[in-house]
């Protein structure tokens, strides 16, 4: 595959819009001693469900579009967020994929956005990603500045500020980082957004050739936030295992469209069937104990563009998003 967009240099100006309309989407923005922005999005300020979808579009790499509207698809949850993008791959594993492993002391986070596309660490000699999927991508992006966006509810130390900028190989002052959390509202919306994202990285595991995957859209229902971690959590997973729905547009064989509809649903699961955060306290808080394969939409369309034939799997399912949701 080959990618010539910058997913660095196409969120410049979306960065840029919520630094300039900070007060308009009640986020705080705040320079600190060593140069770094930090947008607080949601934990000590309101933030609110515009900020939420500008960052989605951040964590795309500006290379998706994702808006909000109301549909009658579900029931009691008509609120949706829709997202689509014509590069699904970069945008969504290049970029707004969750792969950053960053911790220190008692503070961890995964890190999404642009600036794992830059980040690299020494090994053998040789600079190589910090995240060996980009191998598999067969891409890196370099640009003057770089943005990282964090789910957690509170601000990164100084470690970990300084340990992203110089994997970026960038200033600290070239860097921005976006925070909000679960239980927020542009927290929640950030991560419902993924519910394309997640159709890509199931299609990656179960061994689809992801160059064959060339447009790709999704939606689902925007989930009612919650103070608790655990349950905020649960309902934006929930969003996207009950009632996410994905469209993707594929290359190849109509039978191997066929069969990445079949097995792409989250229903295919063993794990499916409860809202994710009794199935999370079951597996007791522990994700790798839970199946990997329930991390994806409800409801899956697989087009094989070639042949113009199109298949269909999964379903969405009312009763156990409304009791995810607490109606």
């Amino acid at each position: 595959m080959e990618y010539k967009a910058s997913v660095n240099k196409l969120t410049q100006p979306l960065v840029k819009y919520l630094i300039d309309n900070a007060d308009k989407l009640r986020i705080e923005v705040d320079v600190l001693e060593n140069g770094c922005t930090i947008i607080d999005a949601g934990i000590k300020v309101p933030g609110g469900l515009e900020a939420g979808r500008i960052m989605a579009e951040i964590c795309m790499g500006g290379l998706g579009t994702v808006s909000l509207n109301h549909s009658a698809y579900t029931e009691n949850w008509p609120l949706s967020v829709n997202v689509y993008s014509s590069n699904p791959v970069l945008a969504c594993l290049g970029s707004q994929y969750a792969g950053w492993s960053l911790s220190h002391e008692k503070y961890y986070a995964l890190g999404s956005g642009p600036a794992r596309a830059m980040a690299t660490k020494l090994k053998d000699g040789q600079q190589e990603p910090v995240e060996a999927l980009y191998k598999e991508l067969g891409y890196t992006d370099a640009c003057d500045s770089t943005v990282l966006v964090i789910e957690n509810d509170a601000i990164p130390p100084l470690a970990i500020i300084e340990k992203v900028a110089a994997a970026c190989n960038l200033d600290p002052a070239k860097l921005t980082i976006i925070i909000a959390p679960t239980s927020s509202l542009a927290g929640g919306i950030q991560v419902v957004a993924r519910v394309l994202e997640v159709a890509l990285h199931k299609a990656h595991a179960l061994h689809f050739p992801l160059e064959n995957i060339i447009d790709g859209s999704g939606s689902a229902p925007v989930c009612p936030p919650h103070p608790n971690f655990v349950k905020a959590m649960g309902r934006t997973n929930d969003a996207i295992l009950f009632a996410g729905q994905v469209h993707l547009f594929v290359k190849g064989s109509d039978e191997a469209a066929e069969k990445l509809a079949k097995e792409l649903p989250s229903s295919t699961s063993k794990d499916y069937g409860k809202p994710f955060a009794e199935i999370f306290k079951q597996c007791d808080y522990d994700f790798f104990k839970i199946d990997a394969m329930l991390f994806s939409p409800a409801s899956v369309i697989v087009t094989a563009v070639e042949s113009g034939k199109t298949f269909r799997a999964g379903k969405l399912d009312n009763a156990l998003l409304d009791q995810s949701f607490g109606a």
